[in-house]
């Protein structure tokens, strides 16, 4: 009834969100919330994870349009996502003011409020500070899937990609090492053993319970369908040419502390060549 009415007032999405939100506040009163941030680099499964983690009935995501990002949302947009500063450590978001236009658009009445944007993993001890209690997962994937994406989507080189993909990696490492409430797993851990990673999210936030894997899931992916948990990784890989290949090992190769760390290998050759 809440979500008929809503609709009949406003056209917008994001204006029905607020206002069905701000209903059920009043109607039904605010629970004692949880903020979890999905820390992930982009390209490398963060809307699938979003999408799994949303699956369950105590949680609310302040955005479930297009890439599920909550710095896509209209009165933060220009704070966080329309310049080219994004990846930028140095620049400084407001963050008591982006927390209460996202409480806008969460709803209060679920217990987890969950968010995922990709620069949040060079902002997470910030966002630590504003929002409380602050829980993080942490997720990386191969880092040569990781920059297939890169060279594919943006048109980077092969080293710029592979630079990317390394401080992401060196972000990611400091995430893990100093968050208060963090767990971590990969993007292989999750496609290939999710039942695992299942328990391990319940495990970290027991209002997760009801979370389902047995989902088709609609997250951007290279073959642009719907699809179950699957592991592209190999896939993704193999579009890489040998030149390719060689420009990103020229960067991970004076990184292998970093690949070391997440027990990532360097790949000489590409499978099957």
């Amino acid at each position: 009834m809440i979500k008929q009415l809503v609709k009949s007032i406003l056209p917008n999405h994001y204006h029905r969100l607020f206002l069905k939100n701000l209903i059920k506040r009043l109607v039904y009163g605010k629970k004692e919330n949880k903020f979890l941030f999905i820390l992930c680099p982009p390209f490398c499964g963060s809307t699938l994870l979003h999408e799994l983690v949303s699956t369950s009935l105590h949680v609310s995501a302040n955005n479930v349009l297009g890439n599920r990002e909550g710095q896509s949302l209209p009165t933060v947009r220009k704070i966080m996502f329309d310049h080219n500063e994004r990846w930028n450590e140095d620049k400084k978001y407001p963050w008591n003011f982006i927390k209460k236009e996202w409480l806008k658009y969460w709803d209060l009445t679920k217990k987890v409020l969950i968010e995922k944007s990709p620069p949040n993993i060079i902002r997470a001890a910030d966002i630590e500070k504003i929002f409380e209690p602050a829980f993080f997962i942490c997720m990386v994937r191969n880092p040569y899937a990781h920059c297939e994406s890169i060279i594919r989507r943006h048109k980077k080189n092969p080293k710029d990609a592979a630079l990317f993909s390394v401080k992401c990696l060196w972000y990611q490492k400091k995430n893990i090492e100093n968050l208060k409430r963090v767990i971590f797993f990969k993007y292989e851990d999750l496609v290939i053993s999710p039942e695992n990673i299942k328990e391990k999210i319940i495990h970290f936030i027991p209002e997760l319970e009801d979370i389902t894997l047995n989902h088709t899931f609609h997250a951007h992916n290279f073959k642009k369908i719907p699809m179950k948990i699957t592991n592209l990784n190999d896939e993704k890989i193999s579009q890489l040419t040998q030149e390719q290949l060689n420009g990103i090992n020229q960067i991970f190769e004076s990184e292998r502390e970093i690949l070391q760390y997440f027990n990532y290998d360097l790949i000489k050759t590409l499978p099957n060549s």
